[in-house]
């Protein structure tokens, strides 16, 4: 790194404490309970590398993702998720068969139902349900019990079992419920799957079926601006064990996580081009920007930041400094009025909680500037590979 010719703009992945975190999880989880990777949180290949190991599968939600899986990691057990699917994608997730499609339209179903009875094969699908919200807070990301382009409404689910039922090409192999995001209260959360599962069972009374396997989703929060406040993990699986039967049924649970499970193992690395006064602010410009880490955009909050200092005497000292990038746009701010103890070109900023959703949802192309470079720690060995 110090033989760079260039300021520093990168990402680093700790692949020993990935592991760490989610060999915990896995150990809080109970029995009855699978623990699926959300791909669309970070697809870099060393991060899928170590959870493959680890996780009971990976979940993908375009044609691309499963394709990416298949190169990476061709033995690993697949679920196939999202509105919109092309008819070639479903016919990829099923030549070879995937584990799982999540359905999340009428329309689809059939679409689905089609492919099959032309290739002869059975299709193992879940139905994606748009149940209406009743324990537990929502969030202000919310997918269920409210209009929505995701799953099928209760009062369509009937029609859907009757063509379930009616077709020797579709396997229900049970239902999908990811109802939210961004959720870090675990009692709140564990409210509303219980809830949940509650109605459920009364669809199951009255419409003479049963979903052997519940896709409960994921949606546990990191809560960047306030770290002791993360989703408490090991008392939601707690609140798991402890359901009733009567609850349960003797399902068994899928959880389909992403954020929550890579978000901790990356930092993004940025060094300070610039320090700037403007109207008595502070602004210290930083290569890379929100076309790199875009994180803190779409979460709309301030990202914390920690300062490496270089050998340059500081600048300025004990000074709240508003953190940019290079982008030709006021909206390219990664955090507001971050108090600075010293500060200088040279610099280097750290943002810690980078490895879920930060370089896979930024608009890497936006005024060319070079991309990141992305490196892997594990145990004594660190590397840099192109993603």
């Amino acid at each position: 790194m110090h033989k760079r010719s260039e300021p520093i703009c990168a990402y680093f992945y700790d692949l020993d404490a990935l592991a760490g975190h989610v060999q915990a999880m896995r150990h809080a989880l109970p029995l009855f309970c699978e623990l699926f990777y959300a791909v669309k949180a970070n697809a870099a290949p060393p991060l899928l590398h170590v959870l493959a190991s680890l996780c009971d599968g990976f979940e993908v939600a375009s044609g691309g993702e499963l394709a990416h899986i298949r190169r990476y990691q061709p033995q690993a057990r697949l679920l196939f998720g999202g509105p919109g699917k092309l008819e070639s994608e479903l016919e990829a997730a099923l030549f070879p068969p995937i584990e799982a499609l999540h359905v999340e339209s009428l329309h689809e179903l059939e679409l689905i139902h089609d492919i099959a009875e032309k290739k002869q094969c059975v299709a193992p699908i879940m139905v994606r349900l748009n149940l209406p919200r009743g324990d537990g807070a929502a969030t202000r990301l919310v997918m269920s019990g409210t209009p929505s382009a995701f799953g099928i409404d209760e009062a369509h689910f009937e029609q859907a079992l009757t063509v379930i039922r009616n077709s020797k090409w579709l396997s229900f192999k049970g239902l999908h419920l990811h109802a939210q995001s961004h959720q870090c209260d675990a009692a709140e959360h564990g409210a509303m799957l219980r809830g949940f599962l509650r109605h459920i069972n009364e669809l199951e009374d009255c419409l003479s079926f049963h979903a052997p396997i519940i896709n409960l989703g994921g949606g546990m929060g990191v809560a960047y601006q306030e770290p002791h406040h993360h989703f408490d993990w090991p008392s939601f699986c707690q609140m798991l064990q402890n359901l009733p039967n009567t609850e349960r049924r003797e399902r068994h649970f899928r959880f389909e996580v992403g954020r929550f499970m890579t978000a901790f193992c990356g930092v993004y690395a940025m060094e300070v081009i610039d320090l700037k006064q403007s109207y008595g602010e502070w602004f210290a410009i930083a290569r890379g920007g929100t076309h790199h880490f875009r994180l803190p955009s779409a979460q709309a909050h301030s990202h914390p930041i920690h300062v490496v200092r270089a050998s340059r005497p500081p600048d300025i000292t004990h000074q709240q400094v508003t953190v940019t990038g290079q982008l030709c746009t006021p909206k390219d701010v990664l955090a507001r009025h971050v108090p600075i103890e010293a500060l200088a070109p040279g610099d280097v900023f750290l943002l810690p909680m980078a490895g879920a959703y930060g370089w896979s949802i930024s608009h890497h192309d936006f005024l060319m500037h070079p991309p990141p470079h992305h490196y892997f720690i594990q145990k004594d060995r660190i590397w840099e590979e192109k993603i």
